[in-house]
């Protein structure tokens, strides 16, 4: 694979504040085009790392391309090709929803007769073209955050990063704001690099995800590859009282031969196999050893189980009806 078919590159990138490392030797190639996650606790380092693909911070010590420019070298050729979409909406409300596309064109110098016809076809992209005279400020949020894309885009940029974009938004808004990315990326056959605390955003979104831990690259692959890593069967899931939760833990380390992952008022652990025997299996023995729990279900692997098993910290953030399908739910006294 030759270089040129990478839209961004990083090599050995550390970024020091002071005594603290906040990204500690990051190395990814992003290919043009590539629809692209990055996962991680806060503070792991990928807000930094964002920011210094983007010409906002230099590194301490490695190197980065964006699109083959040095971002220590011209960062106004860097900030040129990329466009901006921030978890916080922005938007002139007092300006119209057009006006809003012309500033923003004028900011990147873009001449006016492209910004007219570009700004058009922007907002019949995002489904805007029917509000173009109306005021920014009375749009629903959900319209604030697409006319936020579509000022990001007016400088025909090559590279969209979208930091947490669907923050805030309704189940509905967001799944009608993820086919707008998809559909921007395919059409306009831009690299995307998505940010998010919506791990089943990057799992419907992203062809690869690299998740950051502690400045570190942690993990690297497609979403189907992050979960075969973690368990070629299933998920076995146990909540408990604080005293059964404690005796079945330990004896579920002995049964399955591996380390459960704790968090809260339940365990997870990787189960090989007919998941349904061995779930069984495991109910009687705890029966027979009269450790009483409240709940045990079984799930394929999610991107929260792999993001707990390399952090050891869950970045779930969703609603319960966005929790991963359960099967065949036993709930005891």
């Amino acid at each position: 694979m030759v270089m040129e078919e990478y839209s961004i590159v990083l090599e050995d990138v550390v970024k020091k504040f002071g005594d603290f490392t906040a990204v500690n030797g990051i190395s990814l190639k992003i290919l043009r085009g590539e629809f692209f996650g990055f996962l991680g606790p806060n503070g792991a380092g990928k807000t930094t790392t964002i920011n210094m693909i983007m010409g906002l911070l230099d590194p301490t010590s490695g190197k980065i391309k964006v699109e083959g420019i040095d971002t220590r070298k011209n960062m106004t050729a860097i900030r040129q090709i990329i466009g901006f979409v921030s978890q916080e909406t922005i938007v002139e409300p007092e300006l119209t929803v057009m006006d809003n596309i012309r500033l923003f064109g004028r900011l990147y110098h873009v001449p006016n007769d492209i910004i007219e016809k570009r700004g058009m076809e922007l907002l019949k992209m995002v489904g805007l073209e029917n509000f173009s005279n109306q005021y920014a400020g009375v749009l629903a949020g959900g319209m604030q955050r697409r006319l936020a894309v579509a000022k990001a885009l007016i400088h025909d940029p090559k590279i969209m990063v979208l930091d947490e974009p669907t923050t805030g938004l309704d189940v509905q808004n967001r799944t009608h704001f993820w086919d707008l990315l998809e559909k921007i990326n395919k059409e306009k056959k831009i690299t995307v690099l998505l940010t998010t605390q919506y791990l089943e955003e990057a799992d419907a979104l992203c062809e690869r995800i690299a998740i950051i831990d502690h400045g570190k690259v942690v993990a690297l692959g497609t979403p189907s590859e992050l979960k075969r890593n973690i368990s070629k069967g299933s998920i076995l899931e146990v909540s408990a009282d604080k005293v059964n939760l404690e005796k079945a833990f330990e004896f579920a380390k002995k049964f399955f031969g591996n380390e459960p992952k704790i968090r809260g008022d339940r365990f997870s652990v990787a189960v090989e196999g007919n998941g349904m025997d061995v779930m069984n299996k495991f109910v009687k023995e705890l029966e027979a050893r009269r450790i009483d729990i409240i709940s045990i279900s079984m799930h394929q692997p999610t991107l929260d189980d792999v993001f707990l098993k390399l952090t050891g910290s869950s970045l779930r953030d969703t609603t319960s009806n966005e929790a991963p399908s359960r099967m065949a739910i036993v709930r005891r006294r």
